[in-house]
């Protein structure tokens, strides 16, 4: 299945977070951070048609407070402005 954002969003893989710490301890979710981190799946583009400056496969951190989830095969998706996007985090 292919999924093409409309207008200036982003496709975001969700990065799951750590739920055993490096000593093997186990984190509830009541104590997990949030951190809004995902993987760039597919992106949208500007009103004038211009591509967005991001790619598939970039590492973004994003805030905002409105994202739509969905789920495909089993992974958590979502939908994010391209206003949200703070930074790419390159490794």
């Amino acid at each position: 299945m292919i999924i093409r954002p409309i207008g200036e969003r982003i496709l975001l893989k969700s990065i799951k977070k750590a739920e055993v710490t490096e000593s093997g301890i186990y984190i509830p979710d009541s104590a997990q951070e949030e951190k809004k981190e995902g993987v760039v799946v597919a992106v949208g583009t500007f009103e004038d048609g211009k591509e967005l400056p991001l790619k598939p496969g970039d590492h973004v951190i994003y805030g905002g407070y409105k994202s739509d989830d969905i789920d495909m095969d089993g992974e958590l998706h979502m939908f994010v402005d391209f206003k949200d996007v703070l930074a790419v985090v390159e490794e």
